[in-house]
């Protein structure tokens, strides 16, 4: 009987000390863990220039796209005939245009500052122009912002 209070003691102050090592390390961790979270909020700001900055970047990258196709002449089917516009953010870019005919083909660029030209545009081009713009319905419904913006909340 004696053995086993003696080995009831033994197995009490084992756990004290367990206790208090595992207490030790919960005080450690709580002590750096508090360290990493008071710098977050600098973490979070370094994202957002980081962010900004690429977005500044990117303004000039020629993002909007648009493809418009047609029959140039009643006598040649198929859509074979095509403009591409080809814009950035500020509207500023190059519309290319493509004509197919049954026994020719012809290819026009034409500038684009500020979602217009200085040469006048057919409508098919004046279109394409127009589907390249920020916001503007694609054929599946939605807008290339709604699109993006879907994605950034999933991140």
């Amino acid at each position: 009987m004696l053995a086993l209070g003696i080995l009831s003691l033994l197995t009490a102050i084992a756990a004290l000390v367990f206790a208090g090592v595992g207490w030790q390390k919960l005080q450690d961790v709580r002590r750096s863990g508090s360290a990493s979270v008071e710098s977050l909020p600098t973490d979070v700001a370094g994202l957002r220039a980081e962010v900004a900055a690429l977005r500044a970047e990117t303004a000039m990258n020629m993002r909007h796209v648009a493809v418009v196709r047609f029959d140039a002449f009643g006598d040649a089917g198929g859509h074979l005939s095509w403009c591409l516009a080809m814009l950035d953010d500020n509207g500023a870019g190059v519309v290319l245009t493509s004509i197919h005919g049954r026994t020719e083909a012809r290819s026009y660029a034409k500038s684009i500052t500020d979602w217009k030209s200085s040469q006048p545009l057919s409508p098919e081009e004046n279109e394409a122009v127009q589907q390249a713009k920020p916001g503007r319905r694609r054929s599946g419904g939605n807008s290339v912002e709604n699109e993006v913006a879907e994605a950034e909340k999933v991140d």
